[in-house]
């Protein structure tokens, strides 16, 4: 709101021309998000239900949550809407697939509420079709008519916000994608982009969910994926010289993006500083999801789907590794094979951190420090080989 309100006012008083700034927007966007959780919090969470605990993992804790306010990922991500409106200048489907990641952060917060916490194929088909959504925003958003690439340079492509305006021209259409360790582009139709791009959003949603049970963790790690993700947005993918060194396309809304990634970054910032241990709030289900889908959304928004895996790779492989030993063993189980007990599959707990925590002895600050220092270690080599060995 604040870059159309300022192509109003400019000519009147130059200074308003700063606010047509993305580097400014995204600036003050974050701060205020910041500033806001921060304030609003404290006054607020007196309204969000209690922790119950979890009684299967007292072994491990899970039963210190008990009676703490969860739920406040949902507040966190509230107090942040007024400053992406004022501060992200979004196109049409960009709002909607904003509009996506705030239905998932609600049913999230329900599963919180619920006296039953839902079951797994509830969940799971909300999940899917929150993704769906979101793909099909991406696409109809970011995709184009083949015919219309065939006068641009090579590598001079730039992303734009077409919306179709018949159905055959929309069936035609490419979303345009870049892959690690090819150099070249992809044009994806809609019926191989759209179930990849879910995909995605499905497992990233559920991998962070899974990674929330330590104080601090899935928001620490999902902040630094942000901040990072932000930085590829505006600076990589978003600056055409930078994008063309890297022979990759360029992106003309990708600053945008970056704006609100940033934005939540400095609102879950604001959480952080009550969720650190001993932690006075949870986030719950309606942060964990919000966050999830977010990455995954804004790594998409970059044109290569595959680099989740460097942005957020410590989150995949702490919840997302549950995901897969369940798969594996159901799997196992319908084909008649016997997965003995001492196994490493069935010795390895998940999410990961319960496996350090129980079987390792690591401290709650232990986990916390450890596997952000990995983060910290691994993300920018895995970028440095997905970006620039093409």
């Amino acid at each position: 709101m604040l870059y159309y309100i300022a192509m109003l006012l400019k000519d009147s008083w130059g200074p308003f021309r700063l606010l047509q700034s993305h580097v400014v927007l995204l600036a003050g966007g974050t701060f205020f998000a910041a500033l806001l959780s921060m304030l609003l919090l404290p006054k607020l969470w007196s309204l969000l239900p209690r922790d119950r605990g979890k009684v299967i993992c007292s072994d491990l804790g899970g039963m210190k949550s008990a009676g703490k306010p969860t739920g406040a990922g949902m507040l966190v991500t509230l107090i942040a809407l007024p400053v992406i409106v004022l501060f992200a200048p979004l196109a049409f489907w960009d709002l909607l697939s904003v509009g996506a990641i705030y239905f998932a952060m609600i049913f999230g917060y329900l599963d919180d509420r619920a006296d039953t916490p839902w079951g797994e194929l509830k969940k799971g088909l909300l999940d899917a079709v929150v993704s769906i959504a979101i793909a099909t925003f991406i696409f109809l958003g970011h995709s184009h008519v083949p015919a219309e690439l065939t006068n641009l340079p090579e590598f001079a492509y730039t992303f734009g916000d077409d919306i179709f305006s018949s159905a055959a021209a929309c069936k035609s259409a490419r979303m345009i994608v870049w892959l690690p360790f090819v150099k070249g582009l992809w044009f994806a139709p809609w019926w191989l982009y759209i179930p990849a791009a879910a995909s995605v959003i499905w497992f990233t949603l559920n991998a962070t969910n899974c990674s929330d049970g330590v104080d601090g963790l899935a928001g620490s790690l999902t902040v630094i994926a942000l901040v990072m993700l932000a930085v590829i947005l505006y600076i990589v993918v978003g600056y055409r010289p930078v994008a063309h060194y890297f022979l990759i396309p360029c992106y003309s809304e990708a600053a945008r993006w970056a704006i609100v990634t940033m934005i939540i970054a400095g609102a879950f910032g604001g959480y952080l500083w009550f969720n650190a241990e001993p932690s006075k709030i949870l986030m719950g289900d309606a942060g964990s999801r919000f966050l999830g889908v977010l990455v995954a959304t804004a790594c998409l928004m970059t044109g290569n789907p595959f680099i989740v895996l460097a942005i957020a790779p410590i989150v995949l492989v702490n919840g997302g590794g549950g995901l897969a030993k369940l798969v594996l063993l159901r799997v196992a189980k319908k084909l008649g094979f016997a997965v003995a007990d001492d196994s490493i599959i069935r010795r390895i707990r998940f999410p990961l951190h319960d496996h350090f925590k129980k079987n390792l002895g690591w401290s709650n600050a232990q986990v916390l420090m450890r596997f952000i220092l990995l983060q910290l270690a691994i993300m920018p080599v895995l970028l440095i080989i997905f970006i620039k060995i093409r």
